[in-house]
């Protein structure tokens, strides 16, 4: 799970404003069939599986749903478009500039949609009902200047994965606590021959959360306690040039600013890294690798573990261009209260965002750690209509602050966000 947002997203949905006041065909193409009255709702989704023809592919999961959902309401048809987490962002951006804007988006960002008019308001599209039992502080993050246009979609937190056969090897008692505790476990696993003692994927897939855990530890993050943007701030540059540090001493993944989290993730599973962070969804690609004995801790932080994580959430939106808002409704309401999002938290270990939801996986004793951070998990400032041009810029060069001049490289971020939008 990602949050995305287009390099272009906020040029692209402008550009595309001046075509789509008329209510042409746009996206959707010939969403109405001729005489027949039935309606078709293009929707575009990322791929949280392993992509096409496997077993868990993103096509594969939505063909299921669709299929059954317009076994109960023929006249509503859902072409699902999935596109993977590396590609959605760039081709989503070229859509709405050509025009060609789906009815449904489900991705990892909406701010920059709601700054352009794109968007439905969220009661417009989901019933009161379903609505209500959307985990409150999620569904919180959904609203733009107080009114909701992002309906949660999925969840996760993050944690320390650990190897337990590799920590024994190294002689390591426990997972660590605190930076220092960390380096020294990290020392002792690459004398023990372990070739990634630490996995550190900064590479542009997800980099931009990987740097928030670490700027969590440090009392850091993208935005300051007023609300200002803060990639340069003296602990963010402390925490790059601490994690630099451990880059160069050969205790990390090796080039991590070119490393995606499935990949070291891969590798973790693989035996060949002693720890890395990780969430639920991190398990199904562990438990294909047949790697069993793991365990999962609180991340370490300067001083200590971290007293909140990353929480992440993915989103679902509807597009107001091509109409269809009473159609989109029954599509929404039928994911949420049938069992589609529980297959999607079975399929890919993410977590849910209803409270429903929530219940039926409490006695899942794999998934407690995680469902027992959210409430107090820390977000991505992405209600910041800002995100949605920064967030790829992070992606693209934050990765280079362990390589290079960490003041220098958060310091170009910092001007990014300061003059995006």
């Amino acid at each position: 799970m990602k949050l995305v947002g287009g390099a272009a997203l906020g040029l692209a949905t402008m550009l595309v404003l001046s075509s789509c006041g008329s209510g042409g065909s746009g996206g959707g193409g010939d969403t109405q069939a001729s005489g027949g009255g039935q309606v078709t709702l293009k929707m575009v989704a990322a791929d949280y599986g392993d992509g096409p023809g496997k077993p868990n592919s993103g096509e594969t999961f939505w063909k299921g749903v669709t299929d059954e959902f317009t076994k109960a309401n023929p006249n509503i048809k859902v072409d699902v478009q999935v596109i993977n987490w590396n590609d959605i962002d760039k081709q989503v951006a070229t859509m709405v500039q050509n025009g060609q804007i789906p009815d449904i988006l489900q991705t990892g960002d909406y701010s920059g949609f709601v700054e352009d008019g794109l968007l439905y308001k969220v009661d417009e599209v989901l019933s009161p009902n379903v609505s209500g039992d959307m985990l409150q502080k999620f569904a919180e993050f959904g609203k733009v200047n107080g009114t909701a246009y992002g309906i949660p979609f999925v969840s996760s937190a993050r944690a320390l994965f650990y190897n337990k056969d590799l920590f024994e090897k190294a002689k390591i008692a426990e997972p660590p606590k605190t930076w220092d505790e960390l380096k020294a476990a990290a020392e002792k696993l690459k004398a023990a021959g372990v070739t990634q003692p630490f996995g550190l994927p900064l590479g542009q897939e997800e980099a931009q959360a990987e740097s928030f855990l670490w700027m969590l530890g440090n009392g850091g993050g993208y935005k300051d306690a007023s609300g200002k943007w803060a990639i340069n701030s003296p602990q963010n540059i402390e925490t790059f040039t601490y994690m630099k540090g451990l880059v160069d001493a050969g205790l990390t993944t090796p080039n991590p600013g070119t490393k995606d989290r499935k990949t070291v993730w891969e590798d973790f599973g693989a035996g060949k890294v002693g720890m890395v962070n990780g969430g639920p969804m991190s398990i199904p690609i562990f438990d294909a690798a047949g790697l069993k004995n793991y365990g999962v801790a609180p991340i370490p932080g300067k001083t200590g573990p971290l007293d909140t994580t990353l929480g992440v959430m993915d989103w679902i939106m509807a597009f107001n261009k091509n109409g269809h808002a009473a159609e989109i409704k029954k599509f929404f309401d039928f994911f949420y209260t049938g069992t589609a999002a529980q297959k999607i938290s079975d399929t890919y270990k993410l977590l849910p965002v209803t409270n429903g939801g929530i219940q039926k996986l409490s006695g899942d004793e794999k998934l407690k750690p995680f469902l027992d951070a959210l409430p107090n998990a820390s977000f991505y400032p992405f209600q910041d209509p800002k995100w949605a041009t920064l967030n790829p810029a992070i992606k693209q060069t934050i990765g280079g602050a362990v390589k290079d001049d960490p003041a220098k490289v958060l310091g170009e971020l910092q001007k990014t966000a300061e003059a995006a939008g």
